[in-house]
Formats: structure tokens, C-alpha cells, sequence
């Protein structure tokens, strides 16, 4: 044997032996037996609109009961790191990391650390929707009536009158908003909107029958038909919609655009007079209203129904179709259309192109 041999074996006679991993020290195992260590393990949960994190004790019985990789994984970074030694040796203790300390202030949000345990929990309201208990009731309800009364006359609706009539009638209830989407540009500064807009309703109100025909929208004429509304101009000017209210009769809103359309009803009767302040046309204009859309917004509805939540598929589809209508107003897109395979909650539906002539029921 080497002289080099022989320092080398001296060399690693002395120096520190540790144990197998799958070995609990004695000395570990005597002072695990007379007092029980606990640690504080940190658990961030996650809500809707905050994170927080709260501390859990855990002891070291717990602990034990893991393999002692896992074990060495869930302590590590929340406690001491506990190293033995030989028999004859000492016990080294590692300073704890700087950036954790044991029983972590509960309000130091920790999701960041790969080893934090993370829970997702659902402890309020969403943002945005702070009465959705009330809502869903009324949801619950409306959704009934729809099935038993509402979605059988539209049916009946659509199969009775043909399409060119029911297209005639569209036409008139919306030539007859055409005056409160005048406004409304004017309101927004869109002076050339405003002007196509008056043009519209002059042209059908005359040339197309009193807005049976849309000749407005064809050659040479090529005025189309666009949307608005005071509810759109508040939001133009970047006032938000509120909370998001379903409503029995108007369906899904919020506090934006239920206020926007009452003001909006309320233009023909006080600037027209007669026949809009009689309760009968007013009503009329009102029911033919809603059995239109409902037509329109059938599939729609068919699909937000068979979704996995279909409260807060029509609550996603509603607030996002609202906004991409003011974005519009805003230049900030070109259409309105929602791709109903991009919401959130329709996600036991395929995605499908958009609808282009999808439209939220009126507020």
C-alpha cells in the first residue's frame, strides 16, 4: 500500500459520516419522543379577488408518516433544517432562510414558493356580480317561465310568420330606435354617425314603408344599421357598468344600461307625444321587442343553457358582448361578435365560430 493510500484512508477515518436517508438518527428520534415539534406551514388561498396565506401546524408525527424525501420537501424553507451527526459528533442546526420565518406573518402572500401548498377557494361573490344569490334566483325562475311560456310562443312566433314578415317587423321596431341612436352620436360627438343615422330613418321611414323595408342599408345608399344608446354613451365616456343584475322581464343588465334604457324609453314619448305615450303602443312595441330577440338569440340561449353553468355562462356573455359593443363605439374593434367557445363557462361546449348575429337581451 501507497504512502498516498495511507493519508488518503487517514483522511476519511475523521471526517463526518452522515447517515442514510432512510435512517431516523437516535438523537433525532429521542428528541422527536419527548416533545413533539410543530411546524407552521404556510398555505396561501386564493379567492376570486385576493391572496392571502394562512399558517397550519403540522406535527412532526405528520411528518413521519411521509417518506423522508417528502417529508425533507414540505419542511424545507418553513423550519430549521435538523442535521445529526456520528455517534460522539454534535448536532448542527442551519439558520433559517432570510426570507422565511416560522408562524409567517398570515397576511404575506407566499403562492410564489414552489413549495407552498395552494387552495383555491370560493369565499364571496365574484367582482362585478355581488348579488348573484338574489340573481341566480331570479335566473332559476326566469329560465322557468322561458321554458314553459316564453320560448313556446317564440317557436310559434317563428313557424307561423314567415321569414320576410318577421324581417319586416324587425325592421320597424328598429327604425323606430333610430331616433335614439341619433341622439346618442350626437351625444358622442359622432357627427357623421349622427347624420347617416337621420338619413337611415328618413329613407325607411319613407322609401322603405315605414321601416318595413330596409332600403337604407343597400346600394346607392349603403347607410348600415348601428346600435346606441345612453347606456352606450356612458359607457363611451368610461363610466363602468355596475353590478350585474338579472332581472325578471329584462334578463340579464346591470345598473348602467337598466338606467340608460329607461332614459332611452322615455325619448319618444316626451320629444314625439302621441301615439308613444299611449300605454297600449307602448307596450306592443315592447312585447314584439322581446319575442324578436328571443327568435334571434335562440341558439344562443340553447347553448348557454346546456353549459356547465349556465348563470354565469349567460352572466360572461353578457358583460363581454356589452363591452365589445362600446369598444366599437371606441374604434378600439371592428364588431361586436363573441366567440362562444371563448367563454370561460362554456367550456363543456366546443368552440364554434362567432355569431355574428348574436345580441344580449336588451337592458
Amino acid at each position: 500500500m501507497s504512502i498516498t493510500n495511507i493519508v488518503a484512508m487517514a483522511m476519511l477515518s475523521g471526517s463526518l459520516q452522515c447517515p442514510p436517508i432512510n435512517e431516523t438518527p437516535s438523537a433525532v428520534q429521542a428528541a422527536n419522543a419527548a416533545a413533539p415539534v410543530t411546524l407552521q406551514i404556510p398555505v396561501s388561498v386564493e379567492t376570486s379577488d385576493k391572496v392571502g396565506s394562512i399558517s397550519a401546524p403540522v406535527a412532526s408525527e405528520d411528518l413521519k408518516a411521509l417518506p423522508i424525501s417528502s417529508a425533507t420537501t414540505a419542511a424545507q424553507g418553513m423550519a430549521p433544517t435538523v442535521m445529526a451527526a456520528p455517534d460522539g459528533g454534535t448536532i448542527a442546526e442551519d439558520p433559517l432562510p432570510s426570507n422565511i420565518a416560522l408562524n409567517a406573518n398570515p397576511t404575506t402572500p407566499l403562492a410564489t414558493d414552489k413549495n407552498i401548498i395552494v387552495v383555491t377557494a370560493r369565499t364571496g361573490p365574484p367582482p362585478g356580480d355581488p348579488v348573484e344569490a338574489v340573481n341566480e334566483v331570479s335566473f332559476v325562475a326566469v329560465q322557468a317561465v322561458d321554458e314553459a311560456i316564453v320560448a313556446p310562443i317564440a317557436q310559434g312566433y317563428e313557424a307561423a310568420v314567415p321569414n320576410p314578415f318577421r324581417d319586416g317587423i324587425h325592421n320597424s321596431i328598429n327604425n323606430l330606435d333610430e331616433p335614439i341612436v341619433f341622439v346618442n352620436f350626437l351625444l358622442q360627438f359622432k357627427i357623421g354617425k349622427a347624420l347617416e343615422t337621420a338619413g337611415r330613418f328618413a329613407i325607411n321611414s319613407t322609401v322603405g314603408v315605414a321601416g318595413l323595408l330596409d332600403v337604407a342599408k343597400k346600394k346607392p345608399f349603403n347607410l348600415p344599421r348601428r346600435s346606441n344608446g345612453l347606456a352606450d354613451t356612458l359607457g363611451y365616456y368610461g363610466v363602468g357598468p355596475g353590478p350585474y343584475l338579472f332581472l325578471p322581464i329584462i334578463g340579464s343588465t346591470s345598473i348602467r344600461d337598466v338606467l340608460g334604457r329607461v332614459v332611452d324609453l322615455s325619448l319618444l314619448p316626451a320629444t314625439v307625444g302621441k301615439p308613444f305615450t299611449n300605454p297600449i303602443v307602448s307596450a306592443s312595441k315592447g312585447i314584439l321587442s322581446s319575442i324578436d330577440d328571443r327568435v334571434r338569440i335562440d341558439e344562443i340561449l340553447t347553448r348557454i343553457q346546456q353549459s356547465g353553468n349556465p348563470y354565469a355562462a349567460m352572466r360572461e356573455y353578457y358583460l363581454k358582448k356589452r363591452q365589445a359593443e362600446i369598444d366599437v363605439l371606441r374604434n378600439k374593434r371592428c364588431n361586436a361578435d363573441i366567440n362562444l367557445g371563448d367563454l370561460e363557462f362554456m367550456d363543456s361546449l366546443p368552440a364554434e365560430p362567432s355569431v355574428k348575429s348574436a345580441a344580449p337581451p336588451k337592458p
